[in-house]
C-alpha cells in the first residue's frame, strides 16, 4: 500500500487513557484527563460525558488535518453534529450517536466535504470504495483493538480506513490502547471483517 501520511487523534486528549477508560468507564477514567480542555468542552466533567462518544468526531478531525492542516476540537466538532442532530443528549445525560444521516449535511455545510452513508456491504467492498473516494470511516466493534479476539457483536466504533490493497486493510483506530493499535493499524481483510458491521461513511475526492 502507498504511504501517505494522515495526521492521527485520539478520541480522547491523552491517547493513553484507553486502559483507564476500559477499567474504569469514560466517565469516571477521563476525569482524570490532564489534557481535557484541548478537546474544546466547557469542563473536565463535559468532556468526560462526550469523549466516549467522539470516535466519529476523532475520524472527521483527522480528515480535516490531512486536507486543510487546521485541527479541529473533538468536542467542538461534536457540537456542530449535535445541531444537525448527529448527536442526541437524552434525559438522563446519555448521549446518543453518531447518527449517521445527520453527519451528511452537517460535513457539507460546514467544511465541504461530499460524504454518503453505505450498508450492507461486504468487506472486500471497501477496496473498491477507496479506488473512487478519499476515506471510509467504518463501523467496526471496539475491541478490534485485540484483533486476536472473537468480538461479541459487530460496530458500535468507527476508525478510519486510509487504504486497502487486495488482502491488507489499513487505518486509525481513536481508541486503540498502546501506538500500534493506534496510528497506520494493518488488519488481513479477513481479520477486519470479523468486527466490520457492513456500513460505514464514504468521503470523496
Amino acid at each position: 500500500m502507498a504511504e501517505r501520511r494522515i495526521p492521527y487523534f485520539s478520541q480522547w486528549e491523552t491517547p493513553d487513557m484507553t486502559m483507564a477508560v476500559l477499567a474504569e468507564g469514560a466517565q469516571a477514567a477521563l476525569l482524570k484527563d490532564p489534557l481535557w480542555a484541548g478537546s474544546g468542552a466547557r469542563d473536565v466533567e463535559d468532556y468526560a460525558r462526550w469523549a466516549g462518544n467522539l470516535c466519529g468526531m476523532a475520524c472527521l478531525k483527522m480528515i480535516l488535518a490531512a486536507r486543510t492542516g487546521e485541527i479541529m476540537p473533538t468536542v467542538d466538532l461534536a457540537m456542530g453534529c449535535r445541531d444537525y442532530g448527529g448527536y442526541v443528549e437524552e434525559p438522563d445525560g446519555k448521549i446518543k450517536g453518531l447518527i449517521y444521516a445527520p453527519f451528511v449535511p452537517f460535513v457539507k455545510d460546514r467544511f465541504g466535504l461530499n460524504t454518503r452513508v453505505v450498508t450492507g456491504i461486504p468487506v472486500a467492498d471497501i477496496g473498491d470504495i477507496l479506488t473512487q473516494s478519499e476515506f471510509f470511516i467504518a463501523s467496526v466493534h471496539h475491541s478490534i483493538r485485540w484483533p486476536d479476539t472473537e468480538p461479541p457483536s459487530k460496530g458500535g466504533h468507527l476508525v478510519l480506513v486510509t487504504a486497502v490493497n487486495s488482502d491488507t486493510i489499513r487505518f486509525h483506530n481513536p481508541s486503540g490502547h498502546e501506538s500500534a493499535t493506534r496510528e497506520n493499524v494493518e488488519l488481513p481483510l479477513a481479520i477486519f471483517d470479523r468486527f466490520f458491521a457492513g456500513r460505514g461513511i464514504v468521503i470523496d475526492l
